[in-house]
């Protein structure tokens, strides 16, 4: 009998996931509890099991498509399935949510409405597939998703379709006629003025990556987070000598314990005392209110690099940790961040967020916020250079630049001096990091 199973409910807050990898192809067998299907979650993967061992019939979404929570994902011939819709379809008395494959070919029989200004509509199939950001413009405009048509990959709704004018004859009517490129004059302008953008040649295209998964995640995140903040960058230079000196000291009990100590659980404990004494930076935004939420708990996100793409774990209640309990959080962290095996609750969550490459760190960078945080460090290598002393000698240092980014509608620029002037005094006397006050 054929069963059809539907995309679980795999985390609080959670509506749908991105197919990213199928374990099964169709007429396959599968066994219960193996590996089905990954799934995409904010920025978590999931490996999904299958329910049941039967006979692969019918793959009811592609890789790339996303799919809403109660969406069909797979029928199985298996004993004991159900003959027809799932038990989640038949007990709500409505027809399931459609995939995005299903959506998009939705999408493909609009129909029009009456003219005026306003987004191209269509009778409304179902959700409407749009990312976080372009569902807040809608809001902010007071636009009505399910009556939008997208124009993006499978019906995907973008944030130039918030812009087009209703119904077939006011869209024609608001475009200018096209115009045809003359020999001996070129291609056409364009409205900025200058010539018309044009696909590269075939022969010049190497390779076609398709923008997807974990990728897309970071770049829809990454955009909404440059189109909302208003982002300043400043940076100190810190004289490490100390804590350099420091940790190779630290280092060679540690490490028999199987424990990596980099310099990265330090940095935590200066941003640590940083966060306590200028708050402000240990908040995030609320766009909808229009208010700064200020928090009280201290969780510092570790951008790290995994193999497809940037992740942010969460270092959680980081204050009422220790040097080496930091750095086992890190790199326990790490170390599932890169294997795909994080939770969704432990890349989510953060207060404040640190960016460092380790010893690739560069002189400088101007790291992009981690929306809706107001604040994020940048720290980069340590390089061994002279300086000049207050004695009057020259001798040799270990220095480092540390770059603090700001959402400067909220914060002014002199508040992340004064904030990273303290990470700076910590970092350069350590002892300092041991010496707090509970």
């Amino acid at each position: 009998m054929a069963y059809e199973f539907r995309l679980p409910d795999i985390g609080e807050g959670v509506a749908e996931g991105e197919v990213v990898r199928w374990f099964v192809k169709e007429g396959e067998s599968v066994q219960e509890d193996a590996p089905l299907v990954s799934v995409l979650t904010d920025k978590a993967n999931v490996e999904i099991p299958s329910p049941k061992s039967g006979k692969v019939l019918k793959l009811h979404a592609h890789v790339g498509d996303k799919v809403k929570v109660g969406g069909l994902l797979v029928t199985i011939d298996a004993p004991g399935g159900a003959p027809a819709a799932s038990a989640l379809a038949s007990s709500s008395g409505a027809a399931p949510p459609a995939s995005a494959s299903a959506a998009a070919s939705a999408g493909q029989r609009p129909a029009s409405a009456p003219g005026g200004p306003g987004p191209s509509v269509a009778p409304s199939q179902g959700p409407a597939l749009a990312s976080p950001y372009v569902r807040r413009l809608a809001a902010e405009k007071g636009i009505d998703l399910s009556r939008v048509r997208g124009s993006g990959p499978g019906g995907r709704i973008v944030e130039a379709d918030l812009e087009r004018p209703t119904g077939s004859a006011a869209a024609s009517a608001a475009l200018p006629a096209p115009t045809l490129p003359s020999p001996s004059k070129g291609p056409p302008p364009s409205p900025a003025g200058g010539p018309a953008p044009s696909a590269p040649p075939a022969a010049e295209i190497a390779e076609r990556v398709p923008i997807r998964g974990l990728r897309r995640v970071i770049a829809e995140h990454m955009a909404e987070a440059t189109h909302r903040a208003a982002h300043f960058t400043y940076v100190e230079e810190v004289d490490v000598s100390e804590l350099v000196h420091l940790r190779e000291r630290m280092a060679k009990h540690v490490e028999k314990q199987g424990l990596r100590l980099t310099y990265l659980p330090f940095v935590l404990k200066g941003v640590l005392a940083g966060l306590r004494a200028h708050p402000r930076l240990n908040a995030t935004m609320d766009d909808e209110h229009n208010e700064l939420l200020v928090r009280s708990a201290y969780h510092l996100g570790i951008a790290t690099a995994a193999p497809d793409g940037l992740i942010v774990p969460v270092v959680r209640n980081a204050d009422q940790k220790s040097i080496i309990q930091l750095a086992r959080a890190i790199q326990d962290l790490s170390e599932r961040g890169r294997a795909g095996k994080l939770q969704r609750a432990e890349l989510s969550g953060s207060t404040f967020t640190i960016s460092s490459l380790g010893a690739l760190g560069g002189v400088l960078a101007t790291p992009i916020l981690n929306y809706p945080e107001v604040a994020i460090l940048g720290v980069h290598k340590i390089q061994r250079r002279p300086v000049y002393r207050a004695d009057g000698t020259i001798g040799p240092a270990e220095l480092m630049n540390l770059s603090v980014s700001l959402d400067h509608r909220v914060l002014d620029g002199y508040e992340g001096a004064q904030f990273l002037a303290t990470v700076k005094s910590y970092l350069e006397e350590p002892h300092q990091l041991f010496a707090e006050l509970a």
